[in-house]
């Protein structure tokens, strides 16, 4: 049988952060039974572990939702690294690397686990069509909304700057309008409210898939995306705490920070490129010689290789400049497994005619 734990990720308390459901050893399950216990988890995201195909990295993983598999995920890429540690996993370095769809993604154990986000796959202005199709959806105006942009590094979110928080607390989505859109939002707290909640920021994220909707409780692919955006255009600090789940009662707290990486520091690599080093400073966007940000390129990412102290262009990313990347981390506490890996958890067997048996 394969040990399964089951991971409460980002939240000091029991029960009030985004569960994963993390099968180790999974090395010999096949897609059709990877993707029929995702659907029996019933959770957001479910992940396999097995060994990497990458020399470079400690592990792979394999994130599945219920209706499909992501290339890359937050709070599973947290939660995954958190069960690996706990199963008495050993890092060849001073971070974990993971293999995920994405590439190679570095996580970090100290002071908590945090992990450096991948390159946005798109970024930039939604197209007026669909900018009007999110509006509906999120059951706001127009004038309502400050900014908006691609934030995509894997699931398909858009990013919403809403302005303040209780813009936020206050959506009511649509949810007939939502079809297939992944939307996230964010607005920020006033000073008075900061301190109470010791959080900056409130998010929250939808999604759809046609068929199904949901609001996740935390998610860590759309605080790096929003992230990467925001700080990248000045919109938020450098440093800032999120809250997440409140309106559908989880108390989630992620932080954003830089992550200090210069040149020849790894943190992604995509699946067949060439490209080993990162570079980024502002995912998707190049930097002026005076620091400032420029328009973003089109088809621009934050990796470059570090050669003798210069970061050059390679034809993936079309990043020219040395800098930091972003991190987002589970504050307050390390993720916490809301079960040890007891036999009763043990119902994976990856042969036979009924692989699910316990």
């Amino acid at each position: 049988m394969l040990p399964f734990r089951q991971v409460d990720v980002f939240s000091a308390e029991p029960w009030l952060g985004n569960p994963l459901a993390v099968v180790h050893d999974a090395d010999d399950l096949t897609d059709e039974q990877m993707a029929r216990f995702a659907r029996w988890t019933n959770l957001s995201e479910t992940t396999f572990l097995s060994a990497p195909t990458d020399p470079a990295a400690d592990y792979r993983v394999r994130i599945w939702t219920t209706t499909g598999e992501l290339p890359f995920a937050g709070h599973p890429t947290i939660g995954s690294a958190h069960a690996w540690l706990e199963a008495g996993g050993v890092p060849r370095g001073d971070v974990v690397v993971q293999e995920c769809g994405a590439g190679l993604v570095d996580v970090r154990r100290s002071p908590r686990l945090g992990f450096a986000a991948p390159a946005l796959r798109r970024s930039g202005p939604v197209d007026a069509d669909l900018r009007a199709r999110i509006v509906r959806a999120l059951g706001v105006t127009d004038a309502a909304v400050e900014d908006m942009a691609w934030i995509d590094n894997g699931p398909g979110w858009v990013g919403v700057d809403l302005g303040s928080a209780d813009a936020v607390v206050g959506v009511v989505p649509d949810i007939a309008a939502f079809t297939d859109l992944k939307v996230t939002v964010l607005g920020r707290w006033d000073v008075a409210s900061t301190e109470e909640l010791g959080a900056d920021v409130e998010v929250r994220a939808f999604y759809a898939d046609g068929r199904e909707f949901g609001e996740d409780p935390v998610t860590g692919s759309a605080n790096a995306g929003l992230a990467q955006w925001l700080i990248g255009t000045g919109a938020l600090p450098p440093s800032y705490t999120s809250r997440q789940g409140s309106v559908i009662g989880r108390e989630g707290r992620s932080g954003s920070r830089p992550w200090q990486t210069g040149c020849g520091s790894r943190v992604t690599r995509p699946p067949g490129s060439s490209a080993r080093w990162t570079s980024s400073r502002r995912t998707g966007r190049t930097d002026s010689p005076d620091g400032r940000p420029e328009a973003p390129r089109a088809g621009s990412g934050n990796e470059g290789r570090g050669d003798g102290g210069r970061c050059p262009r390679n034809g993936w990313t079309g990043m020219d400049r040395c800098g930091d990347g972003y991190e987002v981390r589970s504050t307050r506490s390390r993720t916490t497994s809301s079960s040890q890996a007891s036999p009763m958890w043990n119902l994976l067997r990856p042969t036979g005619s009924n692989p699910w048996r316990a």
